[in-house]
């Protein structure tokens, strides 16, 4: 049921390559930091330039003068990082995404068209092709009792390994305003998640996740 072709479409991340004998795809995230550093001085220098140590932007792509970028980084054609940004390292983002004022970003993939536009906070998750984001809906990476994360699904769990670890997203996934993926959110091609969620466990695909225990198909 974790299949990573059942949540992403690899066509849409610069970063398929590291998916490839994955399991489960959060298996990628202790990965991200090295696979930059490998692809980056590959990268084709009439796309992209670098700027600082391990730090490549495409020169198609808009980068506010008030964004901190923190490498390894990778910041893919036509993505616009704006006011005051905080990309913290370890992030990739991807072809015409989105990272909004006060944004802060830290060990991430962002696949193609992702918007987190609007004071969000994203850290060691994996955004699919055209996931968004709601203002000040977040990311939570680590358990209050600093344990190992845990996927909890509907008759059984799965142990991470991970004590960083929030939230895997597929494609086209709408997060609301004001919500929180907790450590070891799994959430489903195509669902919506309600404003103002508190969410953890996985969320099926095509779903509306209105709270806990009130999960339904999309009609």
């Amino acid at each position: 049921m974790f299949e990573i072709s059942e949540y992403f479409d690899l066509s849409h991340t610069i970063a398929a390559e590291l998916f490839e004998g994955k399991e489960y795809p959060w298996q990628v995230l202790p990965e991200i930091k090295e696979f930059i550093l490998k692809i980056g001085p590959t990268l084709d220098p009439e796309i992209y330039e670098q700027r600082g140590e391990d730090i490549w932007v495409a020169k198609s792509a808009t980068v506010f003068d008030s964004a901190y970028l923190t490498g390894p980084l990778i910041i893919c054609p036509n993505a616009t990082v704006r006011h005051c940004a905080f990309i913290r390292g370890s992030a990739i983002v991807g072809e015409n995404a989105v990272v909004g004022n006060s944004t802060e970003l830290k060990n991430v993939i962002l696949f193609d068209n992702v918007q987190v536009p609007h004071y969000n906070y994203v850290g060691d998750s994996i955004l699919g092709y055209k996931a968004h984001m709601g203002a000040g809906s977040i990311t939570s990476n680590v358990k209050s009792d600093k344990k190992l994360v845990t996927v909890k699904y509907e008759g059984g769990e799965i142990e991470t390994g991970l004590k960083k670890f929030a939230a895997m997203v597929g494609d086209n996934v709408e997060v609301g305003c004001g919500s929180v993926l907790n450590p070891g959110t799994v959430v489903g091609r195509g669902s919506r998640i309600y404003p103002l969620s508190c969410v953890r466990g996985v969320v099926p695909a095509g779903s509306i996740y209105k709270k806990a225990g009130e999960i339904v198909e999309i009609q």
